[in-house]
């Protein structure tokens, strides 16, 4: 697989990652370890050098599902896991508040994670949501120490607006952005997308295939897992389901006429944008994997991602992405 550098920094991955989570979290119960370990390794077989995951998915689950199974491997990938949420060493998991990016906190979480995950440094380590009662200016400061003693080696934000942006740069230079990105996702275009390019910082888009809904393979029909987060989003409501299948079927048209699927097209258009940036679609299906693996086997003409854009431009997507309690905790 074609490899990228994250904006300035070096860091070089595979142009499209695995993001880990729904191994163990959040769409409902999790694999069996034997599979989510097959899984892992098979992304390394089909050329994935970039892997996602998080203090938070489980608590703890999934950093050693993916520690596990990239033990042997260690020395050909790139694991990049997060700290912020309010999460004691036992696992449990406080709601008020949500968050903690105290330094005194991000250093036990980062200890925990290379426990967990079996390392002795975090390649890319990532603050998960912006913590308002923390100065961005005291978080990055702290992963400026991790790194000088060697158990970091890039910093990472996620979900964070353009000032937050700028002053974390300021302290220790940020190596790469994670927000959600995708077809029906494009608002990091008008802000986000500049500061990235000026201050030389890759993005990384967590689901650039809309949670599932842009393969074509959900419709206003389909019910979740009584545990899946879609329940809670509006923007998978059966009425915006409904309503958004219009971008669905517009993917397809473009699929049909590349011999490609939904998935890899809208995965293609993701990467196409621009040379750093490098999506990280998970999946629970080692047929899924190679589905989305291969769509760097997809072309998109420069008149290909024109048309789409003007057609794009005419839906209008339904839906908040999250519902009341997790909307909070985005954009700062």
């Amino acid at each position: 697989m074609e490899k990228r550098i994250l904006g300035k920094s070096g860091l070089e991955v595979s142009a499209i990652g695995l993001g880990c989570m729904g191994l163990s979290f959040g769409y409902g119960p999790a694999v069996e370890r034997e599979e989510g370990i097959k899984l892992i390794r098979a992304a390394v077989e089909k050329g994935v050098t970039f892997f996602d995951t998080a203090e938070v998915y489980g608590p703890f689950a999934n950093e050693k599902l993916v520690g596990e199974a990239l033990a042997p491997l260690r020395d050909q990938v790139v694991i990049a896991t997060k700290f912020g949420f309010n999460i004691d060493a036992d696992g449990t998991q406080h709601a008020d508040p949500p968050l903690n990016s105290r330094p005194e906190h991000i250093r036990q979480a980062v200890d925990g994670s290379l426990k967990r995950l079996g390392i002795d440094h975090v390649d890319l380590l990532y603050q998960h949501r912006v913590d308002p009662d923390v100065p961005i200016e005291d978080v990055a400061g702290a992963v400026k120490d991790l790194i000088q003693v060697g158990k970091v080696r890039h910093f990472g934000l996620s979900e964070a607006g353009v000032q937050t942006i700028r002053r974390a740069h300021a302290v220790q230079p940020v190596t790469a952005l994670q927000s959600e990105y995708s077809l029906w996702w494009r608002e990091p275009e008008a802000e986000i997308f500049p500061v990235l390019e000026e201050l030389g910082i890759g993005f990384v888009p967590f689901s650039p295939l809309g949670r599932g809904f842009l393969t074509g393979k959900i419709d206003d029909t389909t019910t979740f897992d009584t545990n899946d987060f879609r329940n809670t989003s509006p923007r998978f409501s059966a009425d915006a389901r409904k309503a958004n299948q219009a971008l669905v079927d517009l993917i397809a048209r473009f699929a049909d006429a590349k011999d490609a699927t939904p998935a890899q097209v809208a995965l293609t258009w993701v990467i196409a944008q621009k040379p750093w940036i490098v999506p990280i679609p998970g999946t629970t299906k080692i047929h899924r994997l190679t589905e989305n693996t291969e769509a760097v086997n997809v072309e998109l003409t420069a008149d290909d991602l024109s048309e789409i854009d003007g057609l794009t431009s005419q839906i209008e997507v339904q839906g908040e992405r999250y519902g009341e309690a997790s909307q909070k905790l985005v954009n700062r």
